[in-house]
């Protein structure tokens, strides 16, 4: 036989090969996603059988909560209580394989009926679970009942009393696992020694069922371009299997800049039959924390630039679809953030897997947050949640850090719950279950003073500028923080702001405000900070975020810090903010909108070359007759220069030393009327510009006088109305910031419980100026739309709607 015979029949047989792997692969398939129709009942009952009787079930698909708009309605209170889901499984029931619900995270309580029978329950939301429903099962058309419970319980984490709502329903995916008698239960992937020159890793491989001597393990892991780079087929002798691959040279790591992925694939043979296959995803990685200094992976100091997320999202609530959970990371990426920490619970699996593959560090934490300690129910709860936090997800390379709680001292929900002496027995034992699940990463605590020296790392609390002190306290604070503690990050700091208030005028406290300690207070009656009395506009936050990024930016042997939060979210704690029910410390809104603050920390962190005039949303300004006034832009560039009505103001170096803005200001003397800047930000060859237009006014604006509306059609085929307060000369009142009321009268729906700048029917106004979204009912000619408050006692627009969305107008 010639050569090119020989090399086609070894073409074909290992095309074969191929055939038969892919065969293989889809005949044991084993998850399949049923988020699809399904009945929802909200009724309190506990009973199936009354449930069933019920007659207003409701279509929908998963995930779902009940609190999904409710949370952030205009009404006191949310939602605490039960609902049913409802599902016909139509599968053909095959009595030689084993079936299982796999539930990512379902709030609070759940329990999960087959045919009206109990197969399972499950205590604590955030964290998945599983049911086999195997004996339950007839041959086919099988009923689903899921009974789902978020009432208040002290029993569970997280406490009542913390600043987020805790949503109700089945908030994640739920699938339908089918397995046979015998299967993979768990991959544990360790890599026990890891360096740029080896690697080995260990795999403990877990099954369920029983065993025959025909059956066979084979383990094959391929590096993060499909190459393979080990194989073993051994003889599987019990139902927990360690297989050791000992040596990988040169190991391509996974890192925050290239993250680096493996995949190990276990399957069982009987003999040459496949009977089940699982894969797991790991990266090779080092990391320490030197003690009181830097943080270091793989052998080089990364400077930790974080951030925090809600698992929430306008008009969703916590049951986000997975596109939205990409998105959100996919933008925290882009920002430049390295961290992540998951403020206060564990979250969506396609986090983790983004965070894995974008190459995002990851603080994971226990929902024990606030209601100090409890009884021993409540510490059994706990340590579960605990442990099934730590196993679900330890394969996540991402994963650097389990947290075991926040402000977990603050209000008690127990009698002898604030008491220090047992929450430190408490946190020592949960201290050491960590450990013993995972000795391979650190475990962490953020304000807990009297338990700072049980975890591995600590974070106090530090808002300088915000709940106590002034922004400039900052530095002081870190550096006795790190002098103080072991291992030191700081978790938490920043303010809220309002999207499209600023100020022409900073805000001044006085001298109270200047108190160095940079803590929150628990009760914060009568105190004096920027939080109570500050004017929330953006300009403010824009200033106290650069400068703690100049800090942390320019400290030597810090760690590295987290700002809160990437995105505005629901809180029941605040009805009287701005937008009602809403925690508006985020670097952009509920929707992922961002606010001015977003930009300060893409110019110091990420990677594509952008540039941005501070602001946007600050189009009319006033001042005297060719008053200068400071402009600063927000950029990456090296360089950037300022043009000012088309005459060129010079070319500044960035330089993060210089505060505010990297040096990267000018003093700009506008003209009445409309002045353009045009700012053009220079990295090497690239050019990136941005343009702002601003109105400028000689004379102050005078009191407000009415409140007008406008609108516009959106290209989602919504409208935006827009409600200006103006004075006396129609000109916009840019110092009103009262709360307005838009109401529907006619014609459509407002968009609002949303929490957000154009979700909201009640919110304050942004330097006179309030917005909201409408839907016009498909039928209607003409909408009605209302606003009012006190000081006015009412404007309405009418709109013709056959002309808008014929486009007639």
């Amino acid at each position: 036989m010639g050569n090119h015979s020989i090399f086609r029949s070894l073409l074909f047989g290992l095309l074969l090969l191929s055939l038969f792997d892919l065969f293989a692969q889809n005949k044991v398939e084993r998850s399949q996603n049923i988020n699809n129709d399904w009945l929802y009942l909200e009724d309190n009952t506990t009973s199936p059988a009354t449930a069933l009787d019920k007659t207003h079930w409701l279509p929908l698909s998963l995930p779902h909560s009940w609190n999904s708009l409710d949370a952030t309605d205009v009404q006191p209170g949310y939602r605490r209580g039960a609902g049913w889901y409802r599902k016909t499984l139509k599968e053909d029931i095959q009595t030689d394989k084993r079936y299982f619900l796999y539930f990512e995270g379902s709030n609070i309580t759940t329990h999960v009926y087959v045919n009206q029978k109990l197969a399972g329950s499950h205590i604590g939301g955030y964290v998945g679970f599983e049911i086999e429903i195997t004996e339950h099962l007839n041959a086919n058309n099988n009923e689903l009942l899921v009974y789902v419970d978020n009432h208040q319980n002290r029993e569970i984490i997280p406490s009542s009393k913390n600043d987020f709502f805790i949503f109700g329903g089945i908030t994640r995916d739920v699938w339908l696992k089918t397995v046979s008698s015998v299967h993979i239960k768990r991959i544990k992937v360790s890599t026990p020694s890891v360096s740029k020159k080896s690697a080995n890793a260990v795999f403990d491989v877990t099954l369920n069922g029983t065993i025959k001597d025909s059956y066979q393990l084979e383990v094959k892991v391929t590096d993060s371009k499909g190459k393979l780079v080990y194989n073993e087929k051994k003889k599987l002798k019990s139902l927990h299997e360690t297989i050791k691959f000992s040596e990988l040279k040169n190991p391509e790591l996974w890192d925050v800049e290239v993250p680096n992925l493996y995949n190990v694939s276990v399957r069982i043979f009987d003999e040459k039959e496949l009977i089940d296959q699982l894969s797991e995803q790991f990266g090779y990685r080092w990391f320490e924390i030197k003690e009181h200094g830097a943080f270091y992976l793989n052998g080089k100091r990364l400077l930790l630039r974080g951030t925090h997320r809600h698992e929430e999202h306008a008009g969703y609530g916590a049951a986000m679809p997975n596109e939205m959970h990409k998105n959100d990371i996919k933008m925290i990426k882009e920002m430049g953030a390295n961290m992540l920490r998951l403020g206060h619970y564990p979250q969506d699996p396609e986090v983790y897997k983004s965070c894995d593959e974008l190459g995002i560090i990851v603080w994971d934490e226990l929902p024990w947050s606030r209601g100090g300690v409890g009884d021993s129910i409540w510490k059994q709860n706990t340590k579960n949640l605990l442990e099934e936090m730590i196993v679900q997800n330890y394969n996540h390379p991402s994963i650097m850090f389990w947290s075991l709680g926040n402000e977990i001292y603050w209000l008690p929900d127990y009698n002898e719950g604030g008491d220090t002496t047992q929450i430190n027995i408490f946190l020592n034992e949960l201290n050491d279950l960590a450990h013993q699940l995972d000795d391979s990463r650190y475990t962490a605590l953020r304000k807990y003073y009297e338990g700072a020296h049980i975890p591995d790392v600590f974070s106090s609390s530090i808002w300088a500028g915000w709940y106590s002190g002034n922004y400039q306290n900052y530095e002081p604070e870190i550096q006795k923080a790190m002098a103080k503690y072991k291992r030191f990050i700081h978790a938490e700091y920043g303010g809220s702001s309002h999207l499209g208030r600023h100020t022409e005028i900073g805000t001044n406290l006085g001298e109270d405000i200047q108190e160095k300690n940079g803590d929150e207070p628990i009760i914060q009656v009568g105190k004096v900070n920027y939080a109570q009395n500050g004017d929330w506009s953006e300009n403010y936050l824009v200033d106290l975020m650069d400068w703690h990024l100049k800090v942390s930016e320019t400290t030597p042997g810090f760690a590295g810090n987290l700002q809160w939060a990437f995105k505005d979210f629901g809180t029941p704690l605040r009805p009287e903010n701005d937008i009602p029910y809403m925690n508006q410390k985020g670097l952009v809104d509920r929707e992922g909108s961002p606010k001015d603050a977003y930009y300060v920390y893409k110019s110091y962190w990420a990677k594509e070359p952008f540039t941005y005039i501070e602001s946007a949303t600050w189009t009319e300004r006033y001042g005297e007759s060719r008053e200068s006034k400071e402009i600063s832009v927000f950029s990456n560039c090296s360089k950037v220069e300022l043009v000012h009505d088309g005459i060129k103001l010079g070319k500044k170096k960035k330089d993060i030393h210089n505060f505010p803005a990297s040096g990267l200001r000018w003093n700009v003397s506008f003209n009445e009327g409309v002045n353009q800047l045009i700012a053009i930000g220079y990295l090497d060859e690239i050019k990136v510009y941005d343009t702002l237009n601003i109105t400028y006014y000689t004379e102050p604006p005078g009191s407000p006088q009415e409140l007008e509306l406008t609108y516009k059609k959106l290209p989602s085929g919504s409208i935006l109305v827009t409600a200006l307060a103006l004075d006396k000369n129609g000109r916009r009142a840019t110092n009103y910031e009262e709360k307005v009321y838009f109401q529907s009268m006619a014609g459509g729906e407002l968009k609002q419980s949303h929490g957000t700048p154009t979700g909201s029917s009640i919110i304050a106004m942004a330097n006179g100026k309030a917005m909201i979204e409408f839907t016009p009912h498909p039928t209607a000619e003409k909408a009605t739309i209302g606003i009012l408050n006190q000081d006015f006692k009412g404007t309405v627009l009418e709109i013709p709607l056959k002309n808008i969305l014929y486009n007639q107008q």
